[in-house]
C-alpha cells in the first residue's frame, strides 16, 4: 500500500469512529425518558464484551472442552461474588490443568 492510501484509510477510520459518537449527541437533546431504551443502552457494552469474549474463550484453548469448563466455572465463581482477579486466576488454572491432562 502506498502512503496516500494509508492516510486515506486512517482518515476514514477517524471520521467513522467520530460520527458514531457525535451524531447521537447532536440528535438527542436532553435526558432519555423511555425506560426500554434506557435499559437497552445500559446493557449494550456488556453484550458487546460478551459477544467478543465468549467465543474466544472456547476457541483459543487447545481443547474446546477446557475452555467451556473454565467458562462455566468462571460464571459460578463470579455468581458467588468473587472478584475479577480470582475468577481470572481460577479460569486460567482450569484451562492449564485440563490442557495438560488432555494433551
Amino acid at each position: 500500500m502506498d502512503k496516500q492510501s494509508i492516510i486515506i484509510c486512517i482518515l476514514l477510520a477517524i471520521i467513522t469512529t467520530n460520527l458514531i459518537r457525535v451524531v447521537p449527541m447532536l440528535l438527542i437533546k436532553g435526558q432519555i425518558s423511555n425506560r426500554f431504551l434506557r435499559s437497552f443502552l445500559y446493557y449494550v457494552p456488556y453484550v458487546t464484551l460478551a459477544v467478543m469474549t465468549f467465543p474466544s474463550m472456547i476457541q483459543t484453548t487447545l481443547s474446546p472442552l477446557s475452555g467451556t469448563i473454565a467458562l462455566l466455572v468462571g460464571i459460578v465463581a463470579a455468581w458467588r461474588r468473587m472478584g475479577l482477579f480470582p475468577v481470572a486466576i481460577i479460569c486460567c488454572a482450569i484451562v492449564y490443568l485440563m490442557d495438560t491432562l488432555i494433551h
